[in-house]
């Protein structure tokens, strides 16, 4: 038996090759090529390593000091350092960091505040919002009356007093601010103050943008929003898990709530565990302790405003170089371009620009006349070129690649061509140099 369990005990190389390979491939992959989708970050080495620990092997149901399992003396210490962290980071007055993803975590939203049935509001999965946002599509939709607002059709743009006159008329109980595909700057103070208008929750999904709002590349939506929820990887560089941040104290809890023994946080926290979730999955949470960590310091902060300048300087040359951009720019990390004006669509783009080493995302763009399966967009943005040390000047190179693949797209040699200038540009710029898997 000892000789059985020591097998099993042997790195993933002698373990199980296929993995092994299929992992090397991957880095390779990234290494070599131009990481472009905007929701994608390189996680640190030390994130990893806790990642990859003995933390993983734990359970942990319940929170700190008051666990349903013996033997959650360190999980605790790894639990409240990334709690105080987050704290510190985005000013927030209580942090539950055991949500899974981004998805769970507005969802423990809804289920604390709202009962299924009542009436939210948040924006239209193809004006740039999220599934979670009340798509009919998913579990928010059907469990929730989801009223939608979009953006103008001529400018792109978020119009905040047709988002007013929408609420004022729906009386929802939640408004959701944030997108998934929204190049612009979010003013997060004006949905809550139409919050405070109609008595609603303010809530703001910052799951693109949390690393720019650490780093003071965006405004921030405290301390006046009442729950912002995020992903934890995305902008801000860490492992791939969330988490929910609110006041303490419930300012609606007459209206809501009342009777109530719980406030704000409490109510968080008892829809996320026992509501949705078991055990927390320890080895992120303490992968989200060492990213919130790094956050933290000064270097971030210029790291999260070198991903703006970089999506500015790569979106004014796509433009002069006769590409479409949805808005006509971007204020944060991300670009979505028109493709109508190209004779090509997001599924196409998508396939040559993979071809060319650099990867984006098809997406639907406002009011596509397409379909969400073959839409008239593509969507991309600069946090992980930003994190090789690529700068203005490598943003204007790769525009040019980015141009020259749209416009010959069925032409393999030029792909071919371009994916070779791409392999040298991003040899430049090593990510994990000497990883040993």
């Amino acid at each position: 038996m000892a000789d059985v369990l020591k097998g099993l005990m042997n790195n993933l190389e002698d373990t199980d090759k296929e993995v092994y390979s299929t992992i090397k491939n991957e880095l390779e992959r990234q290494e070599h090529g131009l990481e472009m989708i905007p929701s994608e970050s390189f996680i640190s080495r030390a994130v990893m390593q806790a990642l990859g620990s003995p933390m993983n092997n734990k359970y942990s149901e319940g929170y700190p000091g008051k666990r349903y399992y013996g033997g959650n003396q360190y999980i605790d210490v790894a639990e409240n350092l990334a709690i105080e962290r987050a704290k510190k980071l985005f000013s927030a007055e209580h942090v539950n960091v055991q949500p899974y993803s981004g998805s769970p975590a507005n969802v423990a939203v809804y289920f604390a505040l709202a009962d299924f049935g009542d009436t939210l509001m948040g924006m239209r999965l193809d004006m740039g919002g999220h599934l979670t946002h009340g798509s009919p599509v998913n579990f928010t939709g059907k469990a929730y009356h989801f009223v939608s607002y979009g953006v103008d059709k001529k400018t792109g743009l978020l119009d905040m007093d047709e988002i007013r006159a929408i609420a004022k008329k729906e009386k929802p109980k939640i408004i959701v601010s944030g997108a998934t595909a929204y190049p612009r700057t979010i003013d997060f103070k004006h949905f809550h103050e139409i919050c405070e208008e109609i008595d609603a929750y303010s809530m703001a999904d910052v799951s693109h943008i949390a690393g720019l709002i650490a780093g003071s590349a965006h405004p921030s939506p405290f301390p006046f929003t009442d729950v912002v929820t995020t992903t934890t990887h995305k902008t801000l560089c860490g492992p791939r898990g969330a988490m929910i941040m609110s006041r303490q104290e419930d300012r609606l809890k007459e209206i809501h709530h009342k009777g109530s023994k719980w406030n704000l946080a409490q109510l968080i926290d008892r829809a996320v565990f026992p509501g949705l979730q078991g055990g927390p999955h320890n080895h992120t949470n303490s992968a989200k302790a060492v990213a919130f960590g790094q956050a933290l310091r000064p270097e971030f902060s210029v790291f999260a405003r070198q991903i703006v300048k970089n999506a500015k300087a790569l979106a004014e040359e796509l433009i002069s170089l006769d590409v479409r951009l949805v808005s006509g720019g971007t204020d944060n990390h991300l670009i979505l371009v028109d493709l109508q004006n190209k004779g090509i669509k997001g599924k196409e783009a998508e396939s040559a620009l993979d071809k060319a080493r650099i990867t984006v995302n098809k997406n639907m763009i406002p009011y596509d006349p397409s379909t969400p399966f073959d839409p008239s967009g593509i969507r991309f943005g600069t946090p992980a070129l930003t994190q090789r040390g690529m700068k203005e000047s490598e943003m204007k190179q790769i525009a040019a690649l980015m141009a020259k693949v749209l416009d010959n797209h069925d032409k393999p040699d030029v792909l071919k061509d371009v994916s070779e200038q791409v392999y040298e540009l991003s040899s430049q710029f090593p990510l994990y140099p000497g990883l040993k898997l």
